[in-house]
């Protein structure tokens, strides 16, 4: 695809991102077996060469159950046993939010390289402070913001970088669901970094940021539920180039959670919901589809697949993060969501 008009496009360019099956195969250990780490183990059975060979929970109990529903070999009753598990290469960080410093940090210490949990921490501070106690030890960390990883955000990118749009107008983005009151918990608790920013929000915070990079400026309003955690937040973001990212995400309710990306010559429309596999749309301005990317993986891969397959490959390559989701960008993605909740007024116990 060449730089020019966007009439003259038929097709769009195919993701580089490889084979998950194709990278090399590592022996997982799984910090907390909660909604998400049962997610990552079968899609580490399903899509990679790698294996979840051990489980840890506070709970003996939940760690077996969780252990016996995936074949994992191994169940720890306590999350020091896991980290000191010699047949593990690597640790999943799958624990609430507020969690996340402490044991990426007690992995790490334990001389575990880490893959933790989108949001990274609860906040910037706290994600330097991993950042820098992994590469201290010389020891590969990244961020499992699984729709980095994904096929279509390559080709989302390509498209960007070869000008078929343009320049960069707007990119708007929404991901919210109808989670609160009547869902987890841990999204009601202050105390847990509840709120639909830090499970929610952070996909189009990230997906702004994996286009447009760091904001020159944040603005942003939203509610707060009784607890004073955010129920519904709105973001505008500007940025140097003079493009603007419009985002929102809500727990009250739900909607399609497309994406959008507009330039001066064509506009690139990702389906719902964008964070996932999902399908990519290349339209004139006056919305002629002039191509189209279907959605979907090939079967058995699974979309955690690739995230698992991407650090086994760092991991074997010696490398200390991933091009994907770089150190960078995590800490941009905090810093953003930092200044978010400053202006919204949402403060976590202990910060």
């Amino acid at each position: 695809m060449t730089t020019g008009s966007a009439l003259e496009v038929r097709s769009l360019p195919e993701p580089r991102v490889p084979d998950p099956r194709e990278a090399p195969g590592i022996r997982w250990g799984i910090l907390g077996p909660g909604f998400i780490a049962n997610e990552f183990a079968t899609a580490v059975a399903a899509g990679t060469a790698s294996r979840v060979v051990a489980v840890g929970s506070r709970s003996a109990n939940r760690a077996q159950a969780f252990a016996e529903k995936h074949g994992v070999p191994r169940s720890h009753g306590s999350y020091e046993e896991l980290v000191a598990d010699d047949g593990v290469d690597a640790v999943y960080i799958a624990s609430p939010h507020s969690e996340h410093h402490d044991h990426a940090l007690l992995a790490i210490e334990a001389g575990k390289p880490v893959l933790v949990e989108k949001a990274f921490t609860r906040n910037a501070t706290e994600a330097r402070a991993v950042i820098r106690a992994a590469m201290s030890r010389g020891l590969l960390v990244a961020e499992a913001m699984w729709a980095r990883y994904l096929p279509h955000y390559d080709v989302i990118r390509q498209v960007v970088e070869d000008g078929v749009l343009g320049d960069l107008v707007l990119v708007r983005a929404d991901h919210s669901q109808k989670l609160h009151p009547h869902g987890p918990e841990r999204l009601a608790a202050p105390e847990l970094a509840g709120g639909a920013l830090l499970d929610l929000g952070v996909y189009p915070v990230s997906f702004a940021d994996h286009l447009l990079g760091p904001p020159t400026s944040v603005a942003a309003r939203g509610s707060l539920t009784d607890r004073g955690v955010d129920a519904t937040v709105g973001m505008v973001l500007a940025y140097a180039s003079g493009a603007v990212a419009a985002l929102t995400s809500s727990m009250l309710t739900r909607t399609p959670c497309t994406a959008e990306i507009l330039g001066t010559e064509a506009r690139l429309d990702v389906g719902g919901p964008f964070y996932s596999p999902a399908s990519v749309r290349l339209l004139s301005l006056d919305g002629t589809v002039l191509a189209e990317r279907p959605g979907g993986l090939p079967d058995p891969i699974r979309g955690f697949s690739y995230q698992a397959a991407e650090f086994a490959r760092c991991l074997a390559s010696g490398s200390r993060e991933s091009s994907y989701m770089a150190h960078a960008a995590t800490l941009r993605v905090m810093s953003t969501m930092d200044e978010v909740r400053a202006q919204v007024g949402v403060r976590y116990p202990g910060e």
